[in-house]
């Protein structure tokens, strides 16, 4: 796939503010591109299956906690990894007491609602695939203004979600 991840993420982000356990965002922004909605939908189904632990096609409420706790243990690996690296001052592989009293870094806790109120259409406390497309497209679609099937970067403007 030739399209940067962070478009993606921006797009996902958009339709799950706040509750899609996305990658960390690097601190330089992204550039923008267009998104296809074939390319959407590929990552909306990966995204879908990385939830999926059981592979049952459906996803609970416990594989979205369990989901956001792995991606939210490896954000918190990856801010300790930055944050050490921003620590040593004097660059030598060690943080000395001082420099080590500086860090206090927590994993955010879990949190499935907003990605099951909005994805399990039927409210049967599991959101199947089907459901899953449904609500993310919904959001893809009402981006996508002149509906020729690519979110392009005006429309990503428009919408919201790039500046």
């Amino acid at each position: 796939m030739h399209q940067p991840a962070a478009a993606f993420i921006a797009l996902g982000l958009l339709v799950a503010p706040g509750a899609s356990a996305q990658p960390a965002r690097p601190s330089a922004a992204p550039t923008a591109v267009p998104v296809p909605r074939t390319d959407f939908i590929r990552t909306m189904d990966t995204e879908f299956r990385q939830m999926d632990a059981d592979k049952n096609n459906r996803v609970t409420r416990t594989e979205i906690e369990q989901f956001q706790r792995a991606v939210g243990l490896l954000e918190a690996q990856n801010r300790v990894r930055a944050l050490f690296t921003r620590l040593d001052t004097d660059r030598n592989g060690q943080l000395s007491a001082a420099e080590f009293a500086k860090m206090a870094v927590a994993p955010a806790a879990p949190n499935p609602a907003p990605i099951l109120g909005q994805a399990d259409l039927n409210r049967d406390g599991s959101i199947t695939i089907v459901e899953y497309r449904t609500a993310k497209l919904v959001n893809f679609d009402r981006m996508d203004t002149d509906k020729d099937g690519i979110v392009s970067v005006a429309e990503m403007k428009a919408a919201g979600i790039i500046q």
